[in-house]
């Protein structure tokens, strides 16, 4: 990983006349990045902002989509090797002419010069890197530069959760050596490969803050309006080894087996607690939305004399009880500092749809975070059984709402929140349904602990909505078998893919839980609420 905040540091400076226009220094030493070999990179030069139409504009009409010179890489689709005109006949904008997917007639949208520019393929940025003299940066280059030990600064200033993208740098995002917009914005191509597909980095404006730090890959053909490029420069060669692949190491659940009642007896044990006051209280209120009420509340943790914080959202448009949804966040929630820094696009359509929202902040998460120090085998137990705990104890909470529905309560997890729902839904019985956003099971879990263990002890309905294309939890090794392994009646559990990666298009999921939460909740109580789907 990148230098700790108080590592020592060396930076050569450079007269502004001998620098790469609009490209920072970065530099070099020792990096590793997660599995990933070590790699000893020597300094090199990073495109301080992503690549924008105007400047990709340049590489159109020089000809570059017609340059064979510019395109050295062997074109292949779904497997099928393509010719130079199969492929250039691929990378069309929306009226037919030669551009990236999201330009029409031959250039980008009046006013959006400044935007980066969006809807390339991993080839097309290749080409205009060779265009541009430089090359696309590695994985491992990415990363030494992209600074992950202040990311959570970063991502407060990053455009995650918007509409769309921003001029670059409008947000200011910076990294320690001064690229702007590394996290979200557009997705960034990576020289290198998994096997066919290629990593698109940082994460992107439609994409949760954790793919910040997440590696994702893509079939370069792809060309998807999140996906655009920076540039890297080498002075000095760059190790061979950082542009060989990278394999992603993931948990093939194909051929495992869960563990047999006796022994999953053993493991429950340890989400059983014996209830006792709650000592809730009204920390605050924000009355000024025109949609919803917004609580902070706090009530007794079921260990350690803590107390767990809590935003309650509910709903204008509906008459109580209202059903309620228990949310549990990404892994965002492990470094953002806290529940205040999270926007509501998650989760916020759930309360424009009637519902009310419960959203504790688990143990080792946001302001409840402790110093690092503690790893291991036993603390991922802790951790993960204490977060079980919190979403008992905050139904616990809910239950003592009137005007929270006690019998119409569902579980909606994302990524991280999806796979640590499984061992909610298998130990809390109050709980309706589950749905399961980008749901996978990761490896190197103490097996008190496993989802694969508790996915079979899921009774209620489960929704899971994935990507297609997931890098982070396969279809066919992942995605597919953790479906079987729930024990959720045929009729009751349902699997949605869509053509995307980790995380699947917003409106999507969005369209997908409304309808799975009105038929296993039912519609909600008032007339305004039918207006909001």
């Amino acid at each position: 990983m990148a230098p700790g905040p108080l590592a020592r540091q060396t930076y050569r400076l450079v007269s502004a006349s001998e620098a790469p226009r609009g490209m920072v220094l970065v530099p070099g030493g020792k990096f590793k990045f997660r599995n990933a070999p070590e790699q000893d990179l020597p300094e090199f030069w990073l495109d301080r902002r992503e690549v924008t139409n105007r400047e990709f504009e340049e590489f159109a009409k020089a000809s570059g989509y017609t340059r064979r010179e510019l395109w050295k890489h062997p074109f292949v689709q779904h497997g099928r090797a393509l010719s130079f005109e199969q492929a250039m006949a691929e990378f069309k904008d929306g009226t037919g002419r030669p551009g990236p997917a999201t330009w029409q007639l031959g250039s980008f949208p009046e006013g959006h010069g400044d935007y980066p520019v969006s809807g390339v393929s991993w080839y097309e940025a290749a080409a205009y890197a060779e265009y541009r003299g430089k090359s696309l940066p590695t994985l491992h280059h990415w990363y030494r530069a992209a600074d992950l030990t202040r990311f959570s600064d970063i991502l407060q200033y990053s455009n995650f959760g918007d509409q769309g993208p921003r001029p670059v740098g409008a947000r200011p995002s910076l990294t320690a050596y001064g690229n702007e917009d590394m996290a979200g914005n557009v997705r960034e191509w990576a020289w290198n490969s998994d096997g066919a597909r290629r990593y698109a980095l940082g994460g992107a404006w439609s994409d949760p803050t954790y793919l910040y730090t997440g590696p994702d890959a893509l079939d370069p053909m792809d060309r998807s309006p999140i996906l655009g490029l920076r540039c890297a420069l080498y002075e000095k060669p760059p190790p061979e080894a950082s542009f060989t692949d990278v394999q992603n190491v993931v948990r093939d659940l194909s051929n495992l087996r869960a563990a047999d009642d006796r022994t999953f007896a053993i493991y429950s044990k340890q989400f059983a607690y014996e209830p006792f006051d709650l000592d809730a209280r009204l920390e605050s209120a924000d009355d000024s939305s025109e949609r919803w009420r917004i609580e902070k509340v706090s009530f007794t943790a079921a260990y350690g004399g803590e107390r767990i914080p809590a935003r309650v959202i509910l709903p204008k448009n509906a008459k109580p009880p209202y059903q309620t949804v228990v949310y549990f966040p990404p892994a965002s929630a492990l470094n953002l500092p806290s529940i205040d820094r999270v926007g509501e696009r998650d989760f916020g359509y759930l309360v424009r749809s009637g519902r009310a929202v419960l959203f504790p902040v688990y143990y080792q998460t946001y302001q409840r975070r402790r110093p690092p120090g503690r790893s291991g085998a036993s603390y991922a137990r802790e951790v993960i059984t204490r977060r079980a705990l919190d979403v008992r104890r905050a139904i616990d909470y809910l239950a003592s709402r009137p005007e929270l529905d006690r019998e119409r309560i569902a579980f909606y997890g994302l990524s991280m929140g999806a796979e640590e729902g499984l061992i909610v839904g298998a130990v809390e019985p109050r709980m309706r349904t589950l749905v399961l956003v980008a749901a996978g099971l990761s490896d190197d879990l103490p097996a008190e602990v496993d989802g694969l263990h508790f996915a079979p002890r899921v009774r209620v309905p489960v929704l899971m909505i994935n990507g297609r294309y997931d890098f982070t939890s396969p279809l066919e090794t992942n995605q597919q078998p953790l479906f079987r392994l729930l024990g959720s009646k045929p009729a009751d559990k349902k699997h949605v893919l869509f053509d995307s990666g980790h995380v699947p298009p917003w409106p999507d999921v969005v369209r997908e839980t409304l309808d799975w939460l009105d038929r296993y909740l039912g519609p909600v109580a008032g007339p305004q609420a039918a207006q909001q789907h």
